[in-house]
């Protein structure tokens, strides 16, 4: 028998990953705004035919992650363990909760915590300020990474082909990528970042780099609200309360959610 060489050897299977998309995809479907979605729905959303749809959904179903209603299908039950086991994963600890819920009521301003995915930041950790007027960002939401103070400080260590990437899906497109690296040589220098109405006009943020065992930037950590209340003065004592905060995360290693691996 001939041997088979490596260009005569068949290319991998790719079905099981389209299928996994296309779950994936049907189930982001769902949301706070629309919890209920009917066949149709996942139909002229996905492009799928109807008979794909049918088959992949009750295979959801079957696995509890989709629930049929008399109106259509709900998150399963079968969700509520991978957001148990998100939940005690990504959860801070007591003292630093704590401290997030200090530092917002002392400054009046929404507390974040941010860590990068990709060419996004993600929202693991908040404290909402007290005031009516304040900034909100949800736990878990993706926040994009060409703009921002907790950007310019989550990208220290990050490699021109990702500064690339960010920059092409920034509203300037590729050249934005110069701004971004003046951006993030000027937060490492001075150790925080600032930011006006950057991603959303009137909105405002400082923000300050929490560092792993071996120095990296592993997340973030913010004050945002809004602009008229970022005075040149609060911004200077904003940056001094989140470097007291972080000085303290840094010193616990910040090991929980983000592992021992950095």
């Amino acid at each position: 028998m001939t041997p088979t060489t490596a260009s005569e050897e068949p290319a991998p299977e790719s079905s099981g990953v389209r299928s996994v998309q296309r779950a994936l995809d049907i189930l982001s479907l769902l949301t706070e705004d629309r919890p209920l979605i009917a066949i149709r729905d996942i139909v002229a959303a996905t492009g799928l035919a109807k008979t794909t749809v049918i088959r992949m959904v009750q295979t959801l179903e079957q696995s509890g992650l989709l629930w049929a209603t008399s109106s259509g299908y709900m998150a399963g039950p079968g969700l509520w363990r991978w957001a148990h086991l998100a939940h005690r994963s990504w959860e801070l600890p007591p003292e630093t909760q704590r401290m997030m819920r200090e530092l917002a009521a002392r400054e009046r301003e929404t507390v974040n915590v941010y860590v990068v995915r990709d060419i996004v930041r993600i929202c693991i950790a908040q404290q909402e300020s007290p005031q009516p007027l304040r900034h909100v960002v949800h736990v878990g939401d993706e926040l994009p990474l060409w703009g921002g103070a907790s950007a310019k400080v989550l990208l220290r260590n990050a490699s021109d082909p990702l500064l690339e990437r960010i920059a092409r899906s920034s509203p300037d497109g590729e050249g934005h990528v110069r701004q971004l690296r003046e951006w993030i040589d000027t937060a490492t220098e001075q150790g925080y970042a600032v930011s006006h109405g950057e991603r959303e006009e009137g909105l405002s943020a400082a923000a300050v780099p929490i560092l792993g065992r071996s120095g990296t930037v592993v997340a973030a950590l913010s004050l945002s609200g809004p602009t008229v209340r970022f005075t040149e003065d609060r911004v200077a004592t904003f940056v001094k309360e989140l470097q007291a905060a972080a000085a303290q995360m840094n010193e616990r290693g910040f090991e929980h959610p983000l592992g021992s691996s950095y």
